[in-house]
């Protein structure tokens, strides 16, 4: 009994001693907890005036509400981590901070390997959103999709293809491929393929689809209608007519194609101007070439006995 008495009050003292020394060090630290109190009140009030100045800079660039977002949520953790490091420095555990950074730097590796595909489509997505590359309604044909853009965000691009399909794609994808964007330049060239007879007079032929093609609403009146010839078909001499048209949807584009097909059969009708189809001859001969008159005689023959 007496053994464990004195153990007890050893056990006592210990608890004793070590509760002083807990004591003995908040006395002596109660100026640093009043400046780290000080400092996080400050930190608080000056943490909406940080984010409030960063998100005004950004708006220089880009008025993108997602990327302003960001931007805010972003200095919010940079200040706050700020402030914490600044007072662990007041309380002098500067080891602590080490750990800590060691620490993030080991979490921010794995994490970086881990999303290393989300991170790279969110910098790409602030990169074209910086840089302004296309925006929401633009014609576009990317990554082997066509379509009209229906919405950007951090993470990827949506198009809206011409049958009515929605195709999303990485912006890590459009940033690393070609885009070719059919409404950035205000404009746009449609080009018709024809052809036309051999017996028919070429000067004719350019004069006249000229007249029909420019007769047509909505062409752009600083850029000229060509008809240029290409080549010597088998049944046909081949041309291509180009006009330019304003950008606008992609089924203003169509209309104004189909306009122009019209325009030019309309007036090669009228002037008796022939577009020829290629001719096909059908041999039924086992051995090929079968004449002519031994095939009228076959239908002949065939009529009577009907």
């Amino acid at each position: 009994m007496d053994s464990f008495s004195a153990k007890f009050e050893e056990s006592y003292n210990l608890l004793v001693e070590k509760l002083g020394d807990w004591l003995d060090a908040i006395v002596l630290n109660l100026p640093n907890l009043v400046i780290a109190i000080v400092i996080g009140v400050l930190a608080y009030f000056l943490s909406t005036y940080v984010r409030k100045l960063s998100v005004k800079a950004t708006h220089r660039f880009t008025s993108n509400k997602t990327i302003l977002n960001l931007v805010s949520n972003l200095t919010s953790v940079i200040f706050t981590i700020i402030v914490l490091f600044i007072i662990l420095s007041v309380f002098n555990l500067s080891s602590t901070i080490n750990k800590i950074l060691a620490t993030a730097g080991v979490l921010g590796l794995a994490v970086g390997l881990a999303l290393q595909d989300p991170i790279t489509n969110l910098f790409s997505g602030v990169f074209m959103s910086v840089r302004k590359l296309y925006a929401i309604g633009d014609i576009v044909e990317t990554n082997g999709h066509f379509g009209t853009i229906k919405d950007i965000d951090l993470r990827a691009t949506k198009l809206r293809t011409p049958d009515g399909h929605d195709v999303v794609i990485p912006n890590r994808d459009v940033i690393q491929n070609p885009l070719e964007n059919y409404t950035s330049s205000g404009e746009r060239r449609i080009d018709l393929s024809c052809g036309v007879s051999y017996g028919d007079d070429l000067e004719k032929v350019e004069e006249i689809t000229l007249d029909a093609i420019k007769g047509l609403e909505g062409l752009m009146e600083y850029k000229p209608v060509e008809v240029m010839f290409t080549e010597f078909g088998d049944s046909s001499i081949n041309f291509t007519v180009r006009y330019w048209i304003e950008a606008g949807t992609q089924k203003d584009y169509t209309l104004a194609k189909s306009n122009g097909i019209r325009a030019i059969k309309k007036a090669f009708d009228a002037n008796d101007i022939m577009i020829p189809f290629p001719i096909r001859t059908l041999d039924f001969g086992i051995k090929g070439g079968v004449p002519m008159s031994k095939m009228l005689s076959i239908k002949e023959k065939n009529g009577k006995l009907s």
